[in-house]
């Protein structure tokens, strides 16, 4: 679910909020388009194969963080996040439910696609499904910190995925019978 992955990427900036506040904005900014990022393959592509990269994303996340901590430049920090973001994301969606768009069936075991092993990595279910109850609270756990460390755009983001999450989370089972992608 959108709201988890932003609230993650918001949650993995949070060192830079404590450690170099003036960051702060860039480092969550690019951890919530680093959290969405992956997840456009829905509309472009095939979902969790075409956008996500759970290996490929840390090749270039690692010396993107190496160049954000030596030149401390807003972008750099932004790209690291967004980068790290992506990368954790694309590992998160290993740990829930497969990208069908009903997931508590369980009609495929896939759940990312592993590009350099030419081969899907099978759901572990650990989150039954996106928009599940598990799901929701994983959100709100990661994202009421971001409405209280943070103001201005950030808090604003992370009260839109809030409600948007409550909304989704209610209406979930019922989103196939109106929308196919």
């Amino acid at each position: 679910m959108s709201p988890t992955h932003i609230g993650i990427g918001i949650a993995l900036a949070t060192p830079v909020w404590f450690l170099a506040p003036e960051l702060a904005v860039p480092a969550a900014l690019g951890g919530i388009v680093g959290g969405i990022g992956p997840d456009l393959d829905m509309f472009v592509g095939e979902h969790r194969r075409t956008l996500h990269f759970p290996v490929y994303y840390w090749i270039a996340a690692l010396p993107a963080i190496a160049i954000a901590w030596v030149s401390l430049h807003p972008i750099a920090v932004f790209a690291a996040l967004a980068l790290v973001s992506a990368a954790v994301h694309s590992i998160m969606d290993w740990f829930g439910a497969g990208p069908e768009a009903r997931p508590w069936l369980r009609t495929t075991p896939h759940a990312v696609y592993l590009h350099p092993r030419k081969r899907w990595l099978e759901a572990k279910y650990w989150v039954r499904y996106d928009g599940s109850p598990g799901d929701l609270v994983l959100s709100l756990v990661c994202l009421l910190p971001a409405i209280v460390l943070y103001d201005g755009t950030v808090e604003a983001i992370a009260a839109i995925a809030i409600a948007f999450g409550l909304v989704y989370s209610v209406g979930r089972k019922r989103i196939p019978d109106y929308v196919t992608l």
